[in-house]
């Protein structure tokens, strides 16, 4: 239960306003909206650069927001519709949201092992604080997400499923 403590609170405070998303209909709102927007821009066709700048999206959450099933709950309900709309599978939305939600956890100060990582560097550095931690690890986490958006990237663009009868596009 002690494991679980967390995740109890933060489903405590994330139901109900999923819960209000859902009755007022705010995330299909939301979605056709984002879909015509990017409709009307011409760039429905652009399956890289869209989940780029859901990489980058996601990484930008994950600043605010640290639990990966806290972001996916708030963002799903939005942006799976709002691609699907466009043509794009949710397992290719869930892809490109992995990608952004994982890299940059390194450099969160609300990571839940932020105190554990900045205790095992006390034992090498006593001087060192929350601003040497992510200075030491920001190069690590940049490579690591423009290594993985790269690899999504080459992903979309020789057109390999993302699994077992999962392919990149809604087929329409």
């Amino acid at each position: 239960m002690k494991s679980m403590a967390s995740f109890i609170v933060l489903a405590f405070f994330t139901a109900p306003f999923v819960s209000h998303f859902s009755w007022t209909n705010l995330g299909i709102i939301t979605a056709v909206k984002g879909a015509e927007t990017i409709s009307h821009l011409g760039l429905q066709n652009l399956p890289i650069l869209l989940m780029v700048a859901l990489v980058l999206f996601a990484a930008t959450v994950n600043i605010l927001i640290w639990s990966a099933s806290a972001k996916w709950a708030l963002l799903a309900p939005v942006f799976v519709p709002m691609f699907m709309l466009l043509g794009y599978t949710p397992e290719l939305v869930q892809a490109a949201f992995r990608v952004g939600d994982s890299e940059p956890n390194s450099i969160t100060p609300r990571m839940s092992y932020f105190p554990l990582i900045l205790t095992f560097l006390h034992k090498y550095d006593p001087r060192a604080g929350s601003g040497t931690l992510i200075a030491t690890m920001l190069p690590y986490s940049l490579v690591f997400m423009i290594g993985s958006t790269l690899l999504l990237m080459a992903w979309i663009a020789l057109g390999i499923p993302m699994g077992p009868e999962a392919p990149l596009f809604v087929k329409q």
